[in-house]
């Protein structure tokens, strides 16, 4: 799996790779960049007044991996047999989780245009964590917000605003920001941040699709220079229809948005992916719980970009 992934990433296509998992009867998705192996049920050891999800905390190797049980975080009857589960082994946000599934189904490759936003009015339980919609086989599979997800459950390991408050007293800023971001929870986070930090001129978009549509506009218009409309973009990697590393290349390559400057947002950022990043000319990229160093590069580039 960590070969195919190595390809994928060196590609600069528009794709992904995801898992296809089963609980109970249905079908669920997970990036492959964000798993490091797959593995049999393995047993555990119970953890005393821990959130009810966590099933517990076993010791593959030389670290010790807490287990989520999937299938309890979304109201999903256990299987009886646990001991033929599998544990997906992740790694995003800089924290290894171990995620319990009933099975595994496949690896598939695919592009981002293939992936459509999920209705919230069909998602009505889990709404919120399914961040995609995919058709494989004659079938759906939902991929998840994994980082809601161990937010949801630890919310220590997620964006804190209160890192905010803590910064020096500051000024009101009105540079347009673009933000690419396609969870809900995050893109509402993410503003209050920004905002917070004095930014109040926020262009919030769910995919990179959008965000390209609203920079080919930017760059039709005469009446203003570019950095008087969109200053800079901030991007998540993981998005439908356009992901944050396509909408990199497409803004640097361009003759007219090539200098505007792109910051890459995401959980997957990882020594392989900063090396794709700055391949395709990502003026920064920063670990998504890193919200306070956020604020710093963006008042660090706005700045640069202005002058």
């Amino acid at each position: 799996m960590n070969n195919r992934s190595k390809i994928l990433l060196e590609s600069g296509t528009n794709e992904l790779e995801i898992v296809e998992f089963k609980i109970g009867e249905n079908y669920f998705g997970i990036n492959v960049a964000k798993v490091k192996e797959i593995i049999g049920y393995n047993n555990i050891t119970k953890v005393p007044n821990a959130h009810p999800c966590i099933h517990g905390l076993f010791k593959p190797r030389d670290y010790v991996i807490t287990v989520i049980n999937l299938p309890k975080y979304l109201n999903f009857s256990s299987n009886e047999s646990i001991n033929k589960d599998f544990f997906l082994i992740t790694y995003f946000n800089k924290i290894t989780t171990a995620f319990q599934v009933n099975s595994v189904v496949g690896i598939h490759r695919l592009s981002w245009e293939e992936i459509e936003k999920p209705d919230t009015t069909i998602y009505d339980g889990i709404e919120g964590i399914v961040t995609g919609i995919v058709k494989i086989n004659d079938r759906l599979v939902a991929i998840l917000d994994f980082e809601k997800i161990v937010s949801d459950i630890s919310p220590r390991t997620g964006i804190q605003i209160s890192d905010i408050k803590t910064m020096s007293a500051r000024q009101y800023n009105d540079k347009p920001i673009l933000i690419a971001e396609d969870s809900q929870m995050l893109s509402q986070v993410i503003k209050e941040c920004l905002t917070q930090a004095g930014y109040k001129n926020l262009i919030m978009v769910n995919n990179g699709r959008e965000a390209w549509d609203i920079l080919e506009k930017v760059k039709a218009r005469k009446d203003k220079k570019i950095n008087e409309i969109v200053s800079c973009v901030i991007t998540d990697i993981e998005m439908p229809q356009i992901d944050g590393h396509h909408l990199t290349k497409l803004i640097k390559e361009d003759a007219i948005l090539g200098t505007l400057p792109v910051i890459i947002f995401s959980s997957l950022i990882s020594e392989e992916m900063m090396r794709k990043g700055k391949k395709l000319g990502a003026d920064a990229q920063i670990t998504k719980p890193e919200i306070k160093r956020l604020v710093g590069v963006v008042d660090e580039l706005i700045e640069k970009h202005v002058c």
